[in-house]
């Protein structure tokens, strides 16, 4: 039987308890067997300004999940030419693990909004599902992706945190401490990161 796949595509910049918990709401409460954490190095739609390094930014997802055996941290974008998309990485994945592994999505709502935009979403619907949690947000989902078969929606709690938020907030030296995971935390404070 194939284990389930479930791929959290994210700059995580850094990880925060948000993360942590729609991936952990994922494996624990859809057929998921695992989430990997799948770091991308650059995305085609943001600026590296704020980016904090590739290799830094999976050292603190490794730190978030270490105690969690579903949670993956993955580093697989790091091997791929940039920019990269996203149905670039799925088809790297099939080839890379090619029997017993079956690769879907995990994606906000707003993600889901836009996904007509994405390259060749065509071919990534027809061989990958994608689960759908819910984000306060702005705009319609497709009516081609309403009720799709490929599409299951999975009530996680909804996480309004952002890594842009405990960035700035963190540059103005208050206190975020409880929004991020106690190991991520430590390693972003000695490594001095975001001041």
């Amino acid at each position: 039987m194939n284990k389930k796949i479930g791929l959290y595509f994210g700059t995580f910049n850094p990880i925060h308890i948000g993360h942590l918990v729609i991936a952990n709401h994922m494996v624990e409460f859809s057929d998921l067997d695992e989430v990997w954490f799948v770091v991308t190095p650059q995305s085609p739609f943001k600026t590296k300004k704020s980016l904090l390094d590739n290799h830094h930014r999976y050292q603190l997802v490794y730190e978030a999940v270490k105690e969690y055996p579903k949670l993956k941290p993955s580093k697989i974008e790091f091997e791929l030419p940039q920019p990269n998309y996203t149905v670039n990485t799925l088809v790297h994945l099939q080839e890379k693990f090619e029997k017993g592994h079956e690769f879907s999505l995990i994606m906000g709502e707003d993600n889901l909004k836009g996904f007509h935009k994405w390259k060749n979403h065509e071919v990534i619907l027809e061989n990958h599902s994608i689960y759908v949690y819910p984000r306060i947000s702005e705009g319609e989902v497709q009516h081609q992706f309403k009720g799709h078969p490929k599409i299951s929606r999975v009530s996680a709690p909804i996480m309004e945190i952002s890594s842009t938020f405990i960035r700035s907030q963190h540059k103005l030296g208050k206190n975020i401490r409880p929004l991020l995971p106690e190991s991520v935390w430590k390693y972003m404070d000695e490594m001095n990161f975001y001041r």
